[in-house]
């Protein structure tokens, strides 16, 4: 695909559940991709790379100690991570800074019913969050596809739909 081309999919299910003192965003996607091809994208620092809003120092599919590197334009910012649960290909959690984050996939078919859970400090975050995670896993898409479109991250995001992501998830997550 070419990349002016691309545009944000259908919206994911989304929903946020309290915790404590911090709150689980959680995003349900449906992907036309098996499990281990799936796997693969989540963990191979090569993939991530293309798809993430991060870089990755190693392999994600192991448990230990690795550094995620935000990347916004020309700039990158190092936050310490810890892989803490790696089930392939069925789960993977890691913390990324202050962040949480789990992925469990479930076969759906010949694809994998994907669902990101990520802990955040506040509630009024979670539209930017989900329409961030929602941009990177349309491109993760196409990466599986055969039809890479390039990381779409950081301010960038701005220029692919971002704000109004932000603005429907906003408005789909005050729904009771």
């Amino acid at each position: 695909m070419q990349r002016d081309n691309f545009r944000p999919g259908p919206l994911a299910d989304v929903e946020l559940v309290p915790g404590g003192d911090r709150w689980d965003l959680v995003l349900v996607r449906d992907l036309r991709h098996p499990p281990e091809k799936v796997w693969a994208a989540l963990t191979d620092p090569e993939q991530l790379a293309q798809w993430a809003p991060f870089r990755s120092d190693h392999d994600l599919g192991g448990p230990g100690e690795t550094t995620l590197r935000t990347v916004d334009g020309d700039r990158a910012h190092p936050a310490p991570a810890r892989v803490l649960r790696a089930d392939r290909p069925r789960l993977l959690e890691y913390t990324w800074g202050d962040a949480l984050l789990r992925w469990e996939l479930t076969p759906a078919g010949a694809g994998t019913t994907l669902t990101v859970r990520q802990r955040i400090d506040r509630p009024d975050l979670a539209p930017m969050v989900a329409a961030g995670w929602h941009l990177c896993l349309d491109v993760a898409g196409h990466l599986l596809d055969g039809d890479p479109v390039g990381p779409i991250r950081g301010a960038e995001a701005k220029d692919f739909g971002w704000a109004e992501l932000r603005d429907a998830y906003a408005e789909r997550l005050d729904r009771p």
